[in-house]
């Protein structure tokens, strides 16, 4: 056997996006006004007016009319392409402060984050996760724009999460052996975090010391299922023969919000997390293989199954439920948390279908008709949304707590015209019959994916976030890239390049406005990458497939997006800073775009080796919060150490003015 420490994840990203898909084809204001709810003793509440009003990226609608004056008022900064860069650069007249960092206190009880990270796995489920990802602020009526909660997603983790990296043991039979602390550290490191902070005397925002609100949710949390599966046979497992509680949440990327104050974190690559060595058996699990569960002898990056039974999805014969078999099945899902309830249960909705789903971003109608839209980030997959079979209830918002456990999940046709078609996932419709491996709507949604393979929707170029304009209600998502288009997957007209390495953002316009409708009409907002003319590091033109049609700062492979209230597109990066085809693109960036203009602006600039994710405001737009991710450099975190860490910055302009006005 041979023992080594792995201290870099560069393959990590190459494992994420590959590609499993072998197919070739009201005014929010008064709604959330109405919908205030008491959350602590002393009278604090929601203020419910910010949560969508401003606060949901992308589904709230802002009140009078559009200015002649011009929607960003900031001056772009320069793309930074030294690969020695370790800064965070903000437009002039702003200041980015580190705020929240791996390690940092959230419970009271949490000891002091040590900079050689040294401490055990108890220490860290007190402590902020890794990798922090989407997040959302909750303001408190009585200041809210001083007081609130802010939720933190932690998609994954790095090899410094430990001292000296991952520790590996590779066994005489090929598999991988992990210390124990090592992956209960990591499993705690997973999840979300819940703060309740408050601006102090001198307008910096602190964590509020005693709160009884502050939480740490991660992969050892107990969670309900609800929905379609619950109880279900195919959700049972050795350790619960009831399939009706899951131990814990993975690889939590974006998130949405609804319009009665809850939280909803959604599972990514949670396919990295097992393995199935049974080849025979991996091939005819259709809910094993079209997600990419892992085969050989160990999972494809973690093996936590070396020390957790239930990531080992190979049959056991000698177990009831065949023992963790399905297991994976009981990830994928979007998870509803209330963040003013410390001591409730997370609940899993598997109405909404299981995915490697990045957001689940809510556009609630005048009617109360409400749609969850989702990207599923992986090469060839598709766009999503989920319409509730009930309105929400506009005088009544409790009553829709348990809206997300029944309704309709979508998959998208892009047509080439610049029409499409929202295409249901119903049992016994269009193919999905037993005949083609749907025995009934379960199968359906355990297999969203095989599903919609079936129905014939449009396979994209790595779908992620999800923004809808405050006013119009028109829909943007981002497909950050895919170099096997026109390869393995056919150009069309919502993908159109060729070996794809910079993305693209969509838009599409529901008929009529309304979030529930079948019909859409859609157009390709812009094409990221360099503009005409580029050359390369060698002086050379750019191929046609490097060049976009970005009007400004260009950028590659957008993955975050959020509107604010007055319309501006915020977007978020996260491409490969070594590829040959970034040279001109630089470090990962925030950009803000106008949609009537389309002119883009650089806003902010991160570390090199760092992901910029997550965004969220206060109400009056006066505060930001963005995170930097898996900075690969020395980056100063929270408190002012060197080892790298994942960090929530806040950002504010020097003179108090609106972000990007």
């Amino acid at each position: 056997m041979r023992q080594e420490h792995q201290h870099y994840h560069a393959d990590l990203e190459a494992v994420d996006d590959r590609r499993l898909n072998p197919s070739q084809a009201a005014d929010l204001d008064s709604v959330i006004n109405r919908s205030r709810r008491q959350v602590l003793k002393g009278g604090l509440a929601l203020a419910a007016f910010g949560l969508f009003a401003g606060m949901l990226p992308g589904c709230q609608r802002s009140p009078g009319t559009p200015t002649a004056a011009p929607l960003m008022g900031f001056s772009g900064v320069a793309a930074q392409t030294s690969a020695k860069f370790d800064q965070v650069l903000v437009a002039d007249g702003y200041t980015a402060r580190p705020f929240f960092s791996w390690g940092d206190a959230v419970l009271d009880s949490a000891p002091a984050w040590l900079d050689d990270a040294s401490q055990d796995w108890q220490a860290q489920l007190l402590q902020a996760g890794d990798n922090h990802d989407g997040m959302h602020f909750f303001p408190f009526e009585e200041a809210p724009n001083e007081h609130g909660l802010l939720v933190i997603n932690h998609e994954y983790i790095n090899p410094t999460l430990h001292t000296n990296g991952f520790t590996f043991t590779e066994l005489d039979d090929g598999r991988r052996q992990r210390p124990v602390d090592q992956v209960r550290k990591e499993q705690a490191a997973h999840g979300v975090s819940v703060l309740e902070i408050r601006r102090d005397a001198n307008g910096h925002w602190q964590r509020v010391p005693g709160s009884r609100l502050h939480r740490r949710i991660s992969a050892l949390t107990p969670m309900a299922i609800r929905g379609p599966l619950a109880g279900d046979p195919r959700m049972r497992t050795a350790s619960d023969p009831s399939g009706t509680e899951i131990l814990g949440t993975l690889n939590n990327c974006s998130m949405g919000v609804t319009p009665w104050g809850t939280y909803l974190t959604c599972e990514e690559n949670f396919h990295n997390y097992f393995v199935n060595r049974n080849a025979v058996d991996h091939a005819t699990r259709p809910t094993h293989q079209r997600y990419g569960i892992g085969q050989g002898q160990h999972s494809a990056y973690y093996a936590w199954e070396s020390v957790d039974r239930r990531f080992d999805a190979t049959p056991d014969p000698t177990q009831d439920h065949l023992g963790y078999v399905n297991e994976p099945h009981r990830f994928g899902w979007v998870v509803e948390i209330d963040p003013f309830d410390p001591d409730s249960k997370p609940i899993k909705r598997t109405a909404m279908g299981r995915l490697g789903r990045e957001c689940a971003v809510v556009s609630l109608g005048d009617d109360g008709r409400m749609a969850v839209y989702s990207g599923d980030d992986a090469r060839g997959e598709y766009v999503w949304k989920f319409v509730p079979d009930a309105r929400h209830d506009l005088a009544n918002p409790q009553a829709s707590r348990n809206l997300l456990d029944s309704g309709t999940l979508y998959a998208a046709r892009f047509d080439e015209d610049g029409t499409g078609r929202w295409l249901p996932l119903i049992w016994g419709e269009n193919g999905l019959t037993p005949d083609n491996g749907f025995a009934d709507q379960q199968d359906v949604l355990l297999n969203a994916r095989g599903a919609a393979d079936q129905l014939g929707a449009t396979p994209m170029d790595r779908p992620e976030w999800v923004a809808v304009h405050p006013d119009s209600r028109e829909v943007y998502v981002s497909l950050t890239n895919n170099h096997e288009r026109g390869s393995r997957f056919p150009l069309d007209a919502a993908n159109p390049r060729p070996d794809n390495q910079h993305g693209q953002i969509v838009r599409w316009r529901e008929a009529g406005a309304d979030p529930a409708a079948i019909h859409f009409e859609w157009d390709v907002f812009l094409l990221a990458g360099d503009q005409p003319g580029a050359l390369d590091a060698a002086g050379q033109p750019l191929p046609d497939n490097l060049i976009g049609s970005v009007q400004g700062d260009i950028f590659s492979s957008p993955d975050g997006l959020a509107f604010d209230a007055a319309g501006r597109l915020w977007i978020q990066t996260d491409s490969d800073e070594q590829a040959a085809h970034t040279v001109n693109t630089g470090c990962n960036q925030l950009l803000c775009a106008d949609p009537q203009t389309r002119e883009v602006r650089r806003f902010l600039v991160g570390p090199r080796g760092a992901e910029i994710t997550g965004i969220t405001w206060t109400p009056d737009y006066r505060t930001l919060w963005i995170n930097i991710q898996h900075p690969g450099i020395s980056y100063p975190a929270s408190d002012g150490h060197s080892r790298p860490r994942s960090t929530t910055l806040v950002i504010t302009h020097d003179q108090g003015k609106v972000i990007g006005s």
